[in-house]
């Protein structure tokens, strides 16, 4: 299994601190979550039903007709590889490392993308896959290179696959509008990271039908559960709330980014989720802020810090203290 943020408990254990004292800034999850209403006992006790509301909400919530709900993007990341003959793909680094690992388990020839020379290192591929925007950098594509993209793919019948996990919040640079009038042009998202329903387990794939039918096939029959069915109608429906989620994050993130910068740690790169620190002291900060009880993502590869927007006041000053004292650690 790959790293990923979020293994509080096991942090906790590694350290001896109990799980309700820490601090986690390790996911990106939005801290703003949707409250979850009551679900009825009906969605429990029958199997889910695919004539309830979802599918309505998600095209009213996102644009479009054609949708696929699914139990999270990564049961699409996992099924897509498998789906596709083998192909030269094509990756940009550092990116959410489940991608990558779930085309070459599946056979495909894995090319690492440069962000500025793309066009060049990409001229016979059969398929490209990008986070937009990136985890963890923060690399926001505008949607007209996107569209590039996918045109330089199809010269080839290439496939371009494109994961908005953290694009609720900017959804100007979404390509949704696109992907369903498109041959090859596949778009997930996910109620996990804006509506902070990580739990929930759910998602949505947008492409030409004859794609999600074979999807749909693949993944078989009653992938969402009906609580999550329920939820998940509930919070796309609620416009106020995205309204108000969106002026937190805008908030909470600009103040994030302050923090860093006051306590000396200028930010490489960052969305309305999280910043990322790209430094040489990178591990040791991470290890610092894990002893005292705060958690964040660690990437070895690029010697980078992913940090989590804090919920309120208090949490970025349990964060900015312990910055401070790291600072003054390490000049000694």
């Amino acid at each position: 299994m790959l790293e990923h943020g979020g293994r509080l408990q096991k942090a906790a254990f590694e350290t001896g601190i109990a799980t309700d004292k820490w601090l986690d800034l390790s996911t990106g999850i939005s801290p703003f979550s949707y409250p979850v209403p009551a679900v009825p006992q009906s969605a429990w006790h029958r199997l889910p039903e695919q004539e309830d509301d979802l599918i309505s909400a998600a095209q009213k919530y996102y644009g479009g007709q054609h949708w696929l709900p699914v139990a999270g993007s990564q049961a699409v990341i996992q099924a897509l590889p498998r789906l596709i003959r083998k192909s030269k793909v094509g990756f940009f680094h550092p990116s959410y490392n489940e991608h990558e690992a779930a085309w070459i388990k599946n056979g495909h020839q894995p090319i690492r993308l440069d962000i500025d020379n793309w066009k060049i290192d990409s001229a016979d591929l059969d398929a490209i896959v990008l986070c937009n925007p990136n985890n963890p950098t923060g690399k926001l594509f505008a949607p007209n290179e996107i569209l590039e993209m996918h045109a330089l793919l199809q010269k080839r019948s290439g496939i371009l696959l494109v994961d908005e996990a953290f694009m609720d919040a900017t959804p100007e640079f979404s390509v949704l509008k696109h992907s369903q009038f498109k041959e090859n042009f596949i778009v997930l998202r996910s109620l996990g990271k804006f509506f902070g329903l990580a739990g929930a387990r759910v998602g949505f794939v947008s492409a030409a039908p004859d794609i999600l039918q074979s999807l749909e096939e693949h993944l078989g029959p009653w992938s969402v559960s009906g609580p999550s069915r329920y939820i998940a109608t509930r919070a796309l429906q609620d416009t106020e709330w995205h309204i108000e989620a969106i002026r937190k994050l805008s908030q909470s993130s600009t103040q994030l980014k302050e923090t860093l910068l006051d306590q000396g740690w200028t930010p490489s790169g960052g969305t309305y989720f999280f910043q990322w620190i790209a430094h040489p002291k990178a591990f040791a900060l991470h290890e610092f802020l894990k002893a005292n009880a705060i958690l964040t993502r660690y990437f070895s590869e690029s010697q980078s810090i992913r940090v989590g927007v804090p919920a309120n006041g208090l949490q970025r000053n349990s964060l900015r203290n312990s910055l401070t004292q790291f600072s003054a650690l390490t000049r000694t």
